[in-house]
């Protein structure tokens, strides 16, 4: 069984190209106005495409670089009149490990460039992981 001082590596497989340059501009949820961004993918990953189109919807894993990690609770959207909640009841960015969800379409694929949106990431942010996502029966 793992210990908590065990420590594993994420490498960031692309970046986030954004009009969002910092937290300020993003919206909480990307259908609450987040743009389209674009993700540069590093080259050596460019194989990981292969079957990817547009249209498609994808999960995007990203790091929140800028988040503050030491945060356990928060008020929920940042709405001081409601009471603090754990971060593991809430989408807060701010989290122990700060990895972000975000289901969007893939818009264009441009070699090892794919415009996704909508995303509320901002610019720079370091991108974990895409997965297709699936459908879901109702």
């Amino acid at each position: 069984m793992p210990h908590l001082s065990d420590a594993f590596t994420l490498k960031p497989i692309g970046y986030i190209r954004s009009a969002l340059e910092d937290l300020t501009q993003a919206p909480r949820q990307g259908i609450e106005g987040a743009p389209d961004a674009w993700i540069d993918l590093d080259p050596q990953y460019i194989e990981g495409l292969k079957g990817l189109a547009s249209g498609d919807e994808v999960i995007v894993l990203a790091w929140f670089h800028l988040a503050d990690r030491g945060k356990l609770a928060v008020h929920p959207r940042g709405e001081r009149d409601r009471p603090l909640t754990g971060v593991f009841a809430t989408r807060a960015p701010h989290r122990p490990n700060p990895i972000g969800l975000h289901r969007v379409t893939v818009r264009e694929i441009d070699g090892s460039r794919l415009r996704v949106g909508p995303i509320e990431a901002v610019d720079g942010t370091p991108i974990v992981d895409l997965k297709i996502a699936l459908e879901t029966d109702s």
